[in-house]
């Protein structure tokens, strides 16, 4: 059943860019090169309009604060196509269940865009712009390199998908209670301007005051 690990890194790699996985697996069919893509995912007008909209995404993905404008409005896009690209595979294969796959294709593209999405509104705290560039085109070299390893060997794609998407997941979780951590001294310090504002004592007499 070779069709699972390649729905589950054209899931992971969906989270990342859908478009680019669309495009890619229809030209592996379209070339001949895979026997596993579905021929709705090689018809032309489908390959036109992934490929426009993949050149909409690659601008967008390199400007800063646009780049997490445009995730949040694919929260819900990545994820059906991760399942749809999923129930396509699993169709042509007939060796699992659609609803199988769509289910572990979406889930898989819903964490990693949600790695993706996070890491972006780390990136943006950057004064530069050059981060958001390195990593836009860091994605989708990953993107195109796994799909293309997926296609030939998909059960190593899939390992290397899987620890991709453990990994981004630590490092997101790390990144948040970092985020809610300075959050927490920000309202803290906040108050405490409140409370010196009142006693008419500046804040660095108070004997709470944060002096990091």
């Amino acid at each position: 059943m070779s069709v699972l690990p390649l729905v589950f890194t054209s899931g992971w790699a969906s989270g990342i860019n859908a478009y680019a996985v669309v495009l890619l697996l229809g030209v592996f069919g379209a070339t001949g090169l895979s026997d596993e893509v579905p021929e709705s995912l090689q018809r032309p007008e489908i390959l036109v309009t992934v490929g426009v909209l993949f050149l909409c995404e690659a601008v967008a993905d390199k400007i800063p604060y646009v780049d997490s404008v445009w995730d949040s409005v694919h929260t819900v896009v990545r994820p059906a196509a991760g399942a749809w690209v999923g129930a396509m595979l699993a169709g042509q294969s007939g060796s699992v269940s659609d609803l199988t796959a769509a289910v572990l294709g979406g889930s898989t593209a819903l964490a990693s865009h949600a790695v993706k999405a996070g890491t972006r509104m780390a990136v943006n705290t950057s004064p530069e712009p050059f981060s958001n560039i390195v990593m836009s085109i860091a994605e989708d070299l990953g993107v195109a390199g796994i799909i293309t390893l997926a296609i030939f060997h998909p059960w190593a794609a899939a390992t290397v998908a899987g620890a991709l998407l453990f990994t981004g997941l630590t490092v997101v979780g790390f990144l948040l209670s970092r985020i809610r951590r300075f959050l927490r001294r920000r309202a803290q310090r906040r108050e405490e301007r409140r409370t010196a504002a009142v006693v008419g004592r500046p804040p660095d007499s108070m004997p709470w005051a944060d002096r990091d």
